[in-house]
């Protein structure tokens, strides 16, 4: 076990944010900063997951590093940092280096889909808007979701409203047949539903098991309420 810690200690001081110790190891062995551990990770992904700006900076200015380097699962560091809380900095880092906002993990998601499960409003629309090239919201993962799919799952009509303005899909179902709109109602977020309701959101698509949107609602309250707010908005169910 220690000489297994021995070998991987420059991941355990990127993980810590201990900058002298991998300042320190990379003066003595710059390859270290490419060394994978067990789960295929640099140092600079433990760097990314335990948000440490300085660490990524410091490593990422290793000579050839490329700053989408996957991890076992596909996983780069701009897609770690985009799903840890105040991660932005770390992102802005990675942007500045060059770093793919639209590559893919083994599940074929992006970054975008991280920061829309997140509802992270001000980093997506910072990819969206401020940066060259854009993140799309028309990437669609392994389960047959899109960025907007995992927004609806979380309820966050800001972010919902955001990726329709940069022309995601609206109706698009997923693996198991299910839209936006299913996903916003089975959580029970009414509101989210609404705002799909209101952008054009097909109500008589069916999911695999042959339930409407409207059938997933997860109790009585729920349902009423979409249906009273669809009334007010001119929305037929």
């Amino acid at each position: 076990m220690e000489e297994k810690n021995n070998k991987y200690a420059i991941h355990a001081a990127a993980r810590e944010g201990n900058i002298a110790v991998v300042e320190s190891l990379l003066h003595a062995n710059p390859k270290l900063a490419q060394l994978k551990d067990d789960d295929g990770r640099l140092p600079i992904h433990w760097a990314a997951s335990y948000n440490q700006p300085e660490i990524v900076s410091l490593l990422i200015s290793q000579k050839g590093f490329d700053p989408d380097a996957e991890d076992d699962s596909g996983w780069t560091p701009l897609m770690i940092a985009a799903s840890v809380k105040d991660g932005d900095k770390v992102v802005d880092i990675l942007l500045a280096r060059g770093a793919d906002v639209n590559q893919t993990n083994n599940n074929g998601q992006t970054a975008l889909h991280f920061l829309a499960s997140k509802a992270n409003l001000d980093l997506a629309r910072r990819l969206l808007e401020q940066h060259t090239p854009a993140a799309s919201t028309r990437v669609r993962d392994k389960r047959g979701q899109y960025p907007i799919h995992r927004a609806a799952a979380v309820g966050s009509v800001p972010m919902i409203n955001l990726l329709i303005k940069h022309r995601s899909p609206l109706n698009a179902t997923d693996s198991a047949g299910q839209t936006p709109l299913h996903h916003a109602i089975a959580e029970g977020h009414g509101d989210a539903a609404i705002t799909l309701l209101k952008a054009g959101a097909d109500t008589d698509k069916r999911d695999v098991d042959g339930f409407l949107a409207l059938d997933l609602a997860p109790g009585k309250d729920v349902r009423r309420y979409i249906e009273r707010k669809a009334e007010e908005e001119g929305i037929e169910l």
